[in-house]
């Protein structure tokens, strides 16, 4: 059960009391603190309110969120691309449309469902029942190298390492329009966007610090194929910091344009490179993933188009 307590101030004063909670509480969706109202777990100076109720400044605002259900998760025979694999760690090649872990939408189908099934109960238990072996995880529309850990002492190591930025992470990605310069680097923290929480932005006020560095692989007539390298992870960070620059991901409806050119189904972003110092030995492993067939199609597409 968690508990939370916050005293409105001056700036504050006069917002719906659901989005006021939405924006202070970035891991729960203003659906669900509505629901907490409706079930009285969320008062105002001692009294249950209403969704709509209007927060007034020096307002002690309490709320109650009862500890969440996990429901069982099952194995499920889903065919992996492994890339590496030890008794320690799985490296996959995470096909496109794949979510990583279940979630109230996705309780099959996922990547845990297939590990699972595949490495029994060798998986690391840091992360729950929701989320065996996963150190870091990369969208649904996203291909490429995931990393997997099979056991507490491997996760403990790679986590630290992920943390610290000692993990190689290297993304290829197709961009609107031509980048000029060759290279370069975009920096701006990244938080829940401040009107439509499903998605991030660069956030000054309440982001996370965030910095990707690119260079341009290949330049087409309208479009630009590029290397990312990551320093941070936050979520969608390529995506953000790319559309920031005028050069949104070809096949992004979310930071880019609203219809998707070639038909494609989603942005067009592979984990490409992932570098690691193994867990047991410390030696350094880089493992490449292969593009995938659409994305190799979808560069000798844009080939023939630019001549």
């Amino acid at each position: 059960m968690q508990e939370e307590q916050f005293i409105i101030n001056q700036e504050e004063n006069g917002m719906r009391i659901d989005v006021f909670l939405s924006k202070k509480m970035d891991n729960v969706s203003r659906s669900y603190i509505q629901k907490l109202i409706k079930e009285k777990e969320i008062s105002v100076n001692g009294m249950a309110v209403k969704a709509n109720y209007k927060v007034s400044a020096n307002d002690i605002v309490q709320l109650t969120i009862p500890d969440l259900s996990e429901p069982d998760i099952l194995p499920e025979n889903i065919p992996l691309d492994i890339l590496y694999e030890d008794a320690d760690i799985l490296i996959v090649n995470k096909p496109k449309g794949m979510v990583v872990h279940p979630s109230p939408s996705h309780y099959t189908g996922t990547l845990v469902n297939a590990l699972m099934y595949y490495c029994k109960d060798d998986l690391s238990g840091i992360n729950g029942v929701m989320r065996p072996g996963i150190v870091h995880r990369i969208d649904m529309d996203t291909t490429g190298s995931l990393l997997v850990c099979k056991n507490d002492f491997a996760h403990q190591k790679l986590a630290e390492d992920l943390k610290v930025h000692n993990i190689k992470r290297i993304y290829h990605a197709i961009v609107h329009g031509v980048i000029k310069e060759d290279e370069g680097t975009v920096e701006g923290p990244i938080g829940r966007h401040p009107i439509d929480r499903k998605k991030m932005s660069i956030n000054y006020k309440n982001g996370k610090p965030a910095v990707t560095h690119y260079r341009v692989l290949k330049r087409f007539s309208n479009y630009t194929y590029i290397e990312c390298q990551l320093e941070t992870g936050r979520t969608h960070q390529i995506r953000v910091h790319m559309a920031s620059i005028h050069h949104a991901l070809v096949g992004d409806t979310v930071y880019g344009p609203a219809k998707s050119p070639f038909h494609l189904q989603g942005q067009t972003l592979h984990a490409k490179i992932l570098g690691i110092h193994h867990p047991r030995t410390n030696e350094y492993l880089e493992i490449d993933a292969p593009l995938p067939e659409y994305f190799t199609d979808l560069l000798e597409k844009l080939e023939r188009m630019s001549k």
